[in-house]
């Protein structure tokens, strides 16, 4: 029996380039387009992955993030936006941060990633998402701005608990529960 298609959810304002992502997820995935925070809302719940832009008008990018996080809808987000990372991201609950433009491969490689992230535990899912600001801050900041920041700081900090918290785990399992337990992690490429 085939596997159902994955759900995707295109969220911006400007039509045509919700229409331009559609055609890159036309034929492996379901694609779902909303318009404007609202909209997207309203179709999120059946989603397994949204690519939504920050600047909209109305209902902004991070406020439909935050109501999609307080509705505790297990979805991954990434955002894509023409909104280079500032230091405001570290309190944003997504998944990935795309600036714009953004071609169809590096679209289709980032919602591949967040399915395969959705496989995972939550403590997993957080550190990818740790992972994702600290890059997209690094490679639009200064090294000297990144380190007076205490946003910056708290990420990298919560980078290492996380990091620890997994070391601990493994540490704690015995070798034969760990083999058992990473022989069932399917790599994308061996699907």
């Amino acid at each position: 029996m085939p596997s159902a298609k994955p759900t995707v959810l295109l969220v911006d304002d400007e039509k045509d380039v919700v229409d331009v992502y559609a055609l890159a997820f036309a034929e492996d995935y379901h694609v779902r387009k909303a318009f404007g925070g609202q909209e997207a809302l309203e179709k999120v719940d059946d989603a397994d992955v949204v690519l939504l832009d920050r600047r909209m008008p109305g209902l902004s990018g991070r406020e439909v993030l935050a109501k999609i996080r307080d509705r505790d809808i297990d979805v991954r987000v990434a955002m894509v936006t023409a909104v280079d990372p500032d230091f405001d991201i570290t309190e944003m609950g997504f998944d990935a941060y795309l600036t714009k433009p953004v071609g169809d491969e590096e679209l289709r490689e980032t919602v591949d990633g967040l399915l395969t992230l959705s496989t995972y535990d939550q403590q997993v899912r957080e550190r990818f998402a740790v992972a994702e600001k600290l890059a997209a801050l690094e490679a639009e900041k200064p090294s000297g701005e990144l380190a007076e920041s205490e946003e910056y700081e708290a990420l990298t900090e919560r980078a290492a608990e996380l990091d620890a918290r997994a070391s601990e785990t493994v540490g704690e399992m015995d070798p034969g529960a760990f083999g058992k337990a990473i022989s069932g992690i399917e790599h994308p490429d061996d699907e």
